[in-house]
């Protein structure tokens, strides 16, 4: 974890006869400044940034275009808008080279405009070693961006969410775009890989390759990435790391708040999905976030497919009841070649069993490996208060969950549900209703073998007078 020289200093960075203003986002030319589109800028910025190191095409994609499908040759039309605005190999001098089969470097030297006036080439690029990104962040803007300016101020963020909804794939975006801010790096702890608490802190140092007492001198953000089942061995951890490192930060991935000191919660929610009544045009349908990651993933695996009207209907169909959650909706894009939209559609009822990308981790392999990830970590108590509460189709009152439960500390097991993001919790109409995701629910209601809860709950039903008996034939039909 070896720190770079700083240049957070430097407000232009100097090449050849060209000024950088990084903040002004400009490049001069003596008093001349060069005419060069937003993206143009962004792909100099990172090879700059990088100079000397080659930026592999796909990451250099990622970082450019985070939200959109671009394909390679948008990158090489942009470079050599860049070459011909810099004058790239004119009087034998070079700046931006092509690597065959891998990217592109700066080779030229740089300078900032700090008092050491250090050259770029002897620098190293902010430290990290964050995975590449391959494909953009579909929906996330607005919550990454909030992220960015959050995590700066505070010292400790937890990203909680269900399984599925994409924390991991949000804290990484993040950790990208922060890069620049932390002088001494960005690094990423996958705690999915211990198993005992006890090990924690040497895993941690270990993948630091650091000590405690160099670490706490450090102006660092820490990604801890999956942290549900170590939740009271990571509280004491970033707990102890922030007393001992003033310039830390720690972002933290998890199912459940770490309920730590400092700590700030970042909810995650699924992908937006589209109403009925936006289902007559293409433009708007598309303009929700499960809707764009399914066509660009579809995209990506069955050429010339297109979001035609008459399809609206089905996707938002398959959206919906996946959740609006990336890993479900992406492992049913990847089916589109196989099944086309109907088949894919008629195949939901299954859709814990979708295969996705043999090289993903194995709990992101199919949504029911996600699931098993949650489930196989509870208690034996909640396991069963979880299958009891599949029975409802619908947003419940904690009354009818009492009523069909007939479980000691039922309302204390709900609470706890809650926490681990199995259940939603919303208020309305004077009331708090719960909710179960419907790929959870189908998950737990596989696991329910026996018992009357059915039958209760029909008898909860039918003295309610706030509900209807289609309402109630509605609940009930499998």
């Amino acid at each position: 974890m070896n720190s770079p020289i700083d240049l957070t200093s430097a407000s232009v960075l100097h090449f050849g006869p060209y000024a950088f203003h990084l903040r002004q986002r400009l490049i001069l030319e003596g008093d001349r400044q060069l005419r060069m589109g937003g993206r143009a800028l962004d792909i100099l910025q990172v090879l700059v940034e990088r100079a000397g190191r080659v930026v592999k095409k796909e990451h250099l994609i990622a970082l450019v275009w985070p939200t959109s499908v671009v394909e390679e040759i948008n990158l090489r039309v942009h470079i050599a808008a860049l070459r011909r605005a810099l004058g790239d190999g004119e009087n034998g001098q070079r700046y931006i080279v092509n690597v065959p089969q891998c990217g592109y470097s700066f080779v030229a030297p740089v300078q900032g405009d700090n008092a050491a006036q250090v050259v770029f080439e002897t620098l190293q690029a902010p430290q990290h070693n964050l995975p590449a990104r391959l494909t953009p962040v579909t929906g996330r803007d607005s919550l990454v961006g909030s992220m960015v300016r959050q995590l700066p101020l505070c010292r400790l963020m937890s990203v909680t969410g269900p399984a599925g909804v994409g924390k991991s794939t949000v804290a990484l975006r993040a950790a990208e775009l922060l890069l620049q801010h932390f002088r001494d790096g960005v690094w990423r702890v996958d705690l999915a890989l211990v198993d005992d608490g006890t090990a924690l802190f040497d895993h941690v140092l270990q993948t630091l390759n650091t000590d405690l007492a160099t670490l706490a001198s450090r102006h660092t953000l820490l990604l801890f990435d999956n942290c549900e089942h170590l939740r009271d061995a990571c509280k004491t951890l970033v707990e102890k790391l922030l007393n001992a490192a003033p310039r830390l930060s720690i972002l933290v991935t998890s199912r459940e708040a770490l309920q730590a000191d400092l700590e700030i919660v970042q909810h995650l929610p699924p992908l937006s999905l589209p109403p009925s009544s936006v289902l007559d045009s293409v433009e708007e349908t598309m303009g929700y976030s499960a809707v764009q990651l399914f066509v660009s993933r579809a995209r990506a695996r069955q050429q010339g497919f297109c979001l035609r009207l008459q399809d609206l209907e089905v996707v938002r169909d398959i959206c919906r009841r996946l959740d609006g959650l990336p890993l479900a909706i992406e492992l049913a894009a990847a089916q589109i070649d196989a099944l086309a939209l109907v088949g894919l559609q008629a195949q939901l009822g299954n859709c814990l069993q979708l295969q996705g990308r043999r090289t993903a981790e194995p709990r992101h392999q199919t949504l029911q490996a996600a699931l098993d990830w949650s489930y196989q970590r509870l208690s034996e108590q909640q396991q069963r208060v979880l299958q009891r509460l599949s029975v409802f189709k619908v947003a419940f009152t904690l009354e009818a969950a009492l009523a069909v439960l007939a479980e000691a500390h039922g309302q204390l097991i709900i609470d706890q549900l809650v926490q681990k993001s199995l259940l939603t919790v919303k208020r309305g109409e004077g009331a708090l209703y719960y909710r179960m995701l419907n790929t959870t629910r189908l998950y737990a209601r596989a696991k329910l073998i026996s018992g009357d809860f059915e039958h209760r709950h029909l008898h909860f039903l039918r003295r309610s007078s706030r509900v209807s008996g289609l309402r109630l034939i509605a609940q009930l039909v499998e």
